[in-house]
């Protein structure tokens, strides 16, 4: 049974996956610069709790917008490609947004007159994400191309599709691993403007992928006009009320994106059968709430570095251990996942998060000073445990939702049809977002900053911290169960698999 576990995911592997897991691999290597980016932003660029939790905001709206270029790549060739192109695009706004950030860490002239600190940060991070948005559309609807329907059973195709999904995770997190524990270590020795440096070859990865085979699709879908006219004026919509600085323009725009995302997904599944529609809606409101619930913020980040003396090597070591027993988890926990209901995977999923979440709470307040008296260990040694216990549930929640939008994909929309169902899941984050950057303007957290003459110009005050663990561990245990048990009251048994 062992063996059996171990080698299921080899034995599906497909020589024609291979472009796909590439993408998906260059995506989990994105993160490489993650350690490196929080401790420059930490100690050099002096931005607050809540402007951080307003960049996370903007950041996750490309994601939100995903339709119009789920669109783009279903039905508008450039230059007579509706696939390899779109992924060089996307790497030179990968490549030309890392230039940027290592301008901005190595200070060079010509970056600086750009605009701002805050600016450039955030022109930067919008080219990087919307160069993986674009890749990320490419990878969705090759997960449903590089399936081959012709000679086998619906039974056959559907266990296929949750394989592709499954190997591009790992894929995903396997690159995660790799460069957890070497993002951390390089941090330590080497400027940032050398680690945003490296993130360049991340890039031409994912361009190799597309030289390997033709990723072309012989048959173009006809553009809906209603999604991508609708989607682009939606794009210039939040664009303007962003440039005018409308007062709330960030809740302005949540509200209007869930909108016009209910609107667009409701024109592509209205021809879906109303027994596999009430399974999708009801999928995806579970999993909106449960990734919507909010996080501390950076505060929390802040805390771990100033008061329990976490370095970059040490965050290095956690990403590693906790990429590493993703991929375990992933392939450890398939056959449940591909068979249990998803209210009850996501009722697993949320009472492991919160009592995984205790440790950090009880830190909080003083838990490793008694460990260390009484076992002799301290905070290092809990963040370890924490992260080991935790890591393989972390990719887990993703797992049933893609598999369900992969097996009902239409063919010649899928890149929009998984597009719309991701700019609904990335509303949910972007719900977090708005919900954590209230919390953080209500209970605020300040780190230590110093002047360039090492003088403290802001005194570090965590005063706030225990406030905003207590609401969020509450919150993301109550709120996601509560609704998962009134969609299984409406019979919610759907099944990925």
């Amino acid at each position: 049974m062992i063996n059996e576990l171990l080698l299921t995911p080899i034995k599906s592997f497909r020589l024609r996956y291979l472009p796909l897991l590439m993408l998906y691999f260059a995506y989990g290597a994105a993160s490489f610069s993650g350690i490196a980016e929080s401790f420059f932003v930490k100690e050099q660029l002096n931005f607050s709790a809540a402007t951080l939790m307003m960049i996370a905001v903007w950041l996750t709206l490309p994601w939100t917008v995903k339709m119009v270029f789920g669109q783009l790549v279903d039905s508008i060739p450039i230059f007579g490609s509706i696939r390899r192109a779109y992924i060089f695009i996307a790497g030179g706004f990968m490549v030309i947004g890392g230039l940027l950030l290592a301008g901005l860490a190595g200070k060079w002239q010509w970056v600086f007159q750009l605009g701002s600190s805050l600016t450039l940060y955030l022109t930067a991070n919008l080219l990087i994400v919307i160069g993986l948005v674009l890749q990320d559309v490419v990878a969705d609807a090759m997960s449903v191309e590089v399936v081959v329907r012709t000679g086998q059973t619906e039974e056959a195709i559907k266990h296929e599709l949750a394989m592709v999904q499954l190997l591009g995770r790992l894929a995903l997190s396997i690159a995660m691993f790799l460069v957890a524990g070497l993002g951390g270590w390089l941090a330590e020795v080497v400027s940032y403007q050398t680690i945003f440096l490296l993130t360049l070859i991340i890039p031409f990865i994912s361009v190799s992928s597309c030289l390997l085979v033709n990723l072309e699709v012989p048959v173009l879908k006809p553009v809906n006009w209603k999604i991508l006219g609708g989607g682009i004026l939606y794009a210039w919509f939040i664009i303007l009320t962003s440039w005018l600085a409308i007062p709330f323009n960030q809740e302005i725009i949540f509200l209007v994106s869930l909108i016009v995302v209910i609107y667009f997904l409701n024109l592509v599944i209205k021809d879906v059968a109303k027994p596999i529609k009430k399974q999708i809606i009801c999928a995806a409101i579970v999993i909106f709430i449960y990734r919507a619930m909010p996080a501390v913020g950076p505060g929390l980040q802040w805390w771990e570095i100033d008061v329990l003396g976490f370095n970059k090597v040490f965050f290095g070591t956690l990403a590693q251990i906790s990429a590493g027993l993703t991929i375990v988890g992933m392939w450890a926990f398939a056959k449940y996942i591909t068979q249990k209901p998803i209210g009850w995977i996501f009722i697993t999923l949320t009472i492991i998060g919160t009592v995984l979440s205790l440790p950090v709470l009880g830190m909080y307040y003083g838990l490793h000073h008694w460990t260390q008296t009484i076992f002799g260990f301290g905070a290092q040694t809990i963040a370890i445990i924490d992260t080991a216990v935790g890591s393989p549930f972390a990719q887990l929640s993703m797992i049933p939702m893609l598999t369900l939008i992969a097996i009902y994909a239409p063919r010649g929309n899928a890149a929009t049809w998984f597009a719309l169902m991701a700019s609904l899941m990335n509303l949910a984050l972007m719900a977090g977002n708005l919900i954590s950057k209230l919390l953080n303007q209500i209970w605020i957290i300040s780190r230590e900053i110093k002047n360039p003459a090492g003088e403290i110009i802001v005194q570090a005050n965590y005063n706030h911290l225990g406030i905003l663990l207590w609401i969020t561990v509450v919150a993301g245990f109550v709120i996601p169960i509560a609704a998962v048990l009134v969609f299984l009251k409406r019979d919610l048994s759907t099944k990925t698999n």
